[in-house]
Order: structure tokens, then C-alpha cells, then sequence
């Protein structure tokens, strides 16, 4: 008997692959089912609509983010390079179907889907949160606020233009980002340069390698 959490994977994957040939706007959850020998009801018990195949999509960034923060060499960073990172594995993860989580995007952009785009806003702002707990951001109160509405900008704006990037690797995207996290450092208050004392390695603060 197959894992619920197996099958759950296989209706995502098998919808972005039907949507690899037409458009994600094409595609039905009958079309899914019948390509997997499954029923609708089999998809109804871990999908409500087609939408929730889109968050799941979504949710395996997040997943993938997550378990970039685990590893230890990440916190070791200074807190701009950890952002640097995360946000790039973040995007990394959807790397495979770039086209249609363009078109999934911009679906919900659409006007008349204002369910959408509300579940859209709480998907960002659930994300920007998990970036934040991934690089360990402490900010509370006003900081946190002001923290949260960078890093939600920078986020957006990286994501939008990476939708449209060609590049090997992903390589000007990582470029893009690492010129918004630089003039980031120069808004006050000042929340992404400065290393906490066990990031300081002989006193220097502790960076990655060029994101070139």
C-alpha cells in the first residue's frame, strides 16, 4: 500500500508535469487523477482544489530552505550572507519548473481570483517568516516590523526577477540579490551586517565565498 505522503508528492509532481506540456491554467485535477490511475476522491484527501497543489509546490521551497538553515555552516555566516543564502535555496527549489511557477504566479495575480491572491499575501508573509527563523533574526517589536517589511521586499523582488532569469546557475539573480542585501545595509536601522560576537572568526566577521 503507498504512503499517503508518497501519493500526495506524485499528484504535485504529476501536475506540474502536465503543466510542463500545456500550462498550469490547463490543467484538471481529472486529468491528474486519470494519469496517476487514481480517483478524484484520491486527490480530494490531500488536495481540496488545484490551488492547494500550488501551495504544496511552494511548501517544498520552503522544505528546502529550511534544510539549507540546518547546516551548521550556515550560521556561521554573517547575517547578510545567511539571508544571501537561504532566499537562493529558496528559489533553487523551484529551479525545475521555472515556466510554470511563473504561470502559477501570475494566475494569481489575475483579477476575479481575490481568494487567491489573499492565500497568496499569507503565503508570503509565511515564507518571510521562515526565512527570518531560518537565519535566526531576533528583532522584536519596531525592529522586527521594519525588519520583516525589507525582507519581505527584497524577497518579492528577487523572487520576480528570477522568474525571468536564464542565467547558468541562477548566477545574475545571485548578483540582483547580493546588490539589494548591500544597499539594505544602508537603511536604518541597520539589521543585516552586523555579526553576533560567536560569528567573529579573529576578528573578522565570518562571509561566504562570492556569490558570483
Amino acid at each position: 500500500m503507498e504512503n499517503p505522503s508518497d501519493l500526495r508528492e506524485r499528484i504535485v509532481d504529476t501536475a506540474l508535469a502536465l503543466a510542463e506540456e500545456s500550462a498550469w491554467e490547463r490543467v484538471r485535477l481529472f486529468e491528474v487523477a486519470a494519469a496517476l490511475g487514481i480517483t478524484l476522491d484520491d486527490v480530494r484527501q490531500h488536495f481540496r482544489e488545484k490551488e492547494d497543489v500550488a501551495e504544496a509546490w511552494f511548501d517544498r521551497a520552503d522544505a528546502a530552505m529550511l534544510r539549507t538553515a540546518a547546516q551548521p555552516e550556515i550560521q556561521a555566516l554573517a547575517p547578510r550572507e545567511r539571508l544571501h543564502r537561504l532566499i537562493m535555496a529558496w528559489l533553487a527549489a523551484l529551479a525545475s519548473h521555472r515556466r510554470v511557477t511563473r504561470q502559477i504566479i501570475y494566475g494569481k495575480l489575475e483579477p476575479g481570483h481575490v481568494h487567491v491572491q489573499v492565500r497568496g499575501l499569507l503565503r508570503v508573509s509565511r515564507t518571510v517568516q521562515w526565512i527570518r527563523e531560518g537565519a535566526r533574526r531576533e528583532a522584536a517589536f519596531l525592529s522586527r516590523a521594519l525588519e520583516e517589511t525589507v525582507t519581505t521586499s527584497i524577497y518579492l523582488t528577487t523572487f520576480f526577477y528570477w522568474l525571468y532569469d536564464d542565467s547558468a546557475n541562477s548566477v545574475s539573480t545571485r548578483r540582483f540579490l547580493d546588490r539589494l542585501l548591500t544597499a539594505a545595509e544602508r537603511l536604518p536601522p541597520w539589521m543585516f551586517a552586523r555579526a553576533a560576537p560567536s560569528q567573529e572568526v579573529g576578528g573578522e566577521t565570518a562571509r561566504a565565498e562570492p556569490t558570483a
